[in-house]
């Protein structure tokens, strides 16, 4: 066996007055004979091990061969167990084998709960410890618990890494087409057609979805075996979202967090975002919202992705719901905070490079593809602007391509001059892409004037009517199309955009309405207990910050709603 030796903050040793605390949550005390599993990789609902003496080992796959197993972490006396997945309810990524003389004590979840609501300080401990053990398994041999193995230019794949980097899963992943990547597939028996591979301890999964590997590492939707109503159901996990599941279930209801694809929304997107309050320095949309993520769960919500809903109904005193798989359940109350996504370039091929050189992100694995060549960005508002910023700043030379004829119509003044100011970005206003070309992945396109005088967009670099230009990478970041489509039966303006309170008129407000004998709450829809939050909701303004006190916002409505 080999170990390494892992920073102070990854193993800290509790005082003696936090462990006799901390003992009070736990079961007795057990001796545990040398080489006795206390949970092997792909266990769910596992305990957190509270080492009294001797000897706790933590090791990545293959644990069940003695002689290869790696310890990625030991524990001694008054040391605990776990990584984030003790609050997201992932299935154990590592194994815990006792040591010689170990004897131990089980903190089952609902006992961690509980000292995460009752002891502050023991709270805070725990949950820095748990953040920086997730981090120390995604830049170390933890990594080796989830591997994948995919094509660089599949749109597939660039979907499942999407996935694990939002839920910041520990993994490594393997290009098909590199020795590395080629010697996976054999070792496995797999084929080029089986792509791509997600590989654990417990299992080989081929042509592999977030979904599928979800409900492989427990992340999917899991339906209470009491079937009780929950009291709050927030669908999608943007900011809004997000901050609709701090603070209900912080404020003590029951609360549910139902995301389509991954935590982070739109947001999630955003290579930096540097105009929201108390970050002074910036932060990503992904760092951002994991953030709020784990800060969710740990008040007690409950997140499950991918988890698409299909259908929303309003019946007496509780709104159901159906999943995409007929699963069905029941909420006292509703927070649509499902936001809206960016929208398409009606160009010929354009499905073709969804991908493979179309994105819709720009976050390191995006960058990677790109591999410092040229590439495009389109949109002229911030989340255009800080794509170009960052590929400019990782190497690529950019072309910024804005429809409109003036920068700043729609995007912060600091961000634009930093643009102008940048020698590796070419802002080409009243401009649009007309074309694209490549085979396996995009590798040029056309731009076209789009001021319709026909001698090339104004702007700092004029084109002429036409142009073919290299493009390893085509970042959209244009408009908005609201994730509305699964509804129905709510009231929505002319864009799709879901309508609340005050913006309701009479005439679409039923009966139910009659009998509760008030209007719509703030950010109530036209139906009763239902909300909404963030982009979705029509007049929004779509900022982060915007979204954030929207969604909280929301279940302040939630209460009064309820409360009746």
């Amino acid at each position: 066996m080999t170990a390494l030796d892992p920073p102070r903050e990854v193993l800290p040793t509790l005082a003696v007055p936090q462990w006799a605390r901390l003992l009070e949550y736990a079961g007795v005390a057990e001796q545990v004979a040398d080489g006795t599993w206390l949970y092997k990789p792909g266990d769910q609902a596992i305990d957190m091990i509270l080492v009294e003496q001797g000897e706790v080992r933590v090791g990545t796959p293959p644990m069940f061969d003695e002689e290869q197993c790696i310890v990625v972490a030991s524990f001694g006396p008054r040391q605990f167990t776990g990584e984030l997945s003790l609050l997201t309810g992932q299935n154990a990524a590592l194994g815990a084998q006792a040591g010689e003389g170990a004897v131990v004590r089980r903190l089952n979840p609902a006992a961690l709960r509980r000292v995460m609501q009752q002891e502050p300080e023991i709270s805070d401990l725990l949950l820095r410890t748990l953040i920086a053990r997730r981090r120390y398994m995604q830049s170390g041999d933890g990594a080796r618990s989830l591997e994948l193995v995919g094509g660089a230019w599949s749109a597939d794949a660039l979907a499942l890494r999407t996935y694990v980097a939002r839920q910041q899963l520990a993994h490594t992943w393997n290009d098909a087409d590199t020795p590395a990547g080629a010697a996976m597939l054999r070792a496995v028996g797999a084929e080029p057609t089986d792509l791509p591979i997600a590989i654990t301890s417990s299992g080989v999964l081929l042509n592999t979805t977030a979904g599928l590997l979800a409900e492989h590492l427990g992340l999917s939707y899991r339906a209470p075996s009491d079937g009780r109503t929950v009291d709050l159901v927030v669908i999608g996990a943007g900011p809004a979202g997000l901050a609709a599941a701090v603070y209900g279930a912080s404020e003590g209801l029951d609360t549910l967090v139902l995301e389509a694809l991954a935590a982070g929304g739109q947001a999630a997107a955003s290579s930096r975002i540097e105009n929201y309050l108390g970050f002074t320095s910036g932060i990503s949309g992904g760092e951002l919202t994991a953030r709020a993520a784990v800060q969710a769960e740990k008040f007690g919500a409950r997140i499950a992705s991918p988890c698409p809903v299909a259908k929303l109904n309003a019946h007496g005193d509780v709104v159901g719901l159906t999943l995409v798989d007929g699963t069905e359940l029941t909420a006292r109350a509703v927070v649509i905070a499902t936001g809206a996504r960016y929208r398409a370039l009606p160009l010929e091929r354009w499905m073709d490079f969804e991908g493979a050189g179309i994105y819709y992100a720009a976050t390191q694995i995006e960058v990677r593809a790109c591999a410092q060549n040229p590439v495009a960005v389109v949109g002229g508002a911030n989340s255009a602007g800080q794509a170009a910023l960052y590929l400019a700043e990782n190497g690529s030379a950019v072309s910024l391509v804005v429809r409109g004829t003036d920068l700043r119509a729609r995007m912060s003044a600091y961000l634009a001059d930093r643009i102008v100011a940048h020698p590796d970005i070419t802002v080409r206003t009243g401009t649009e892409v007309s074309s694209l070309y490549g085979a396996d992945h995009l590798e040029e396109i056309s731009l076209t004037d789009a001021t319709g005088s026909g001698h090339g967009p104004a702007g700092d670099a004029g084109i002429g009517a036409h142009e073919r230009v290299a493009c390893s990478g085509l970042f959209c970041f244009i408009g908005a199309a609201p994730a509305t489509e699964w509804l129905n039966g709510l009231a929505v303006d002319k864009d799709g955009f879901l309508r609340t309170d005050a913006q309701l008129l009479d005439e679409e407000l039923g009966g139910t309405w009659t009998g509760l004998g008030r209007r719509p709450l703030p950010f109530e829809t036209s139906e009763p207990r239902v909300f909404a939050a963030g982009d979705v909701r029509s007049g929004s303004m779509k900022r982060v910050a915007a979204a954030v006190g929207e969604g909280a916002s929301a279940v302040s409505s939630v209460h009064q709603a309820l409360g009746q």
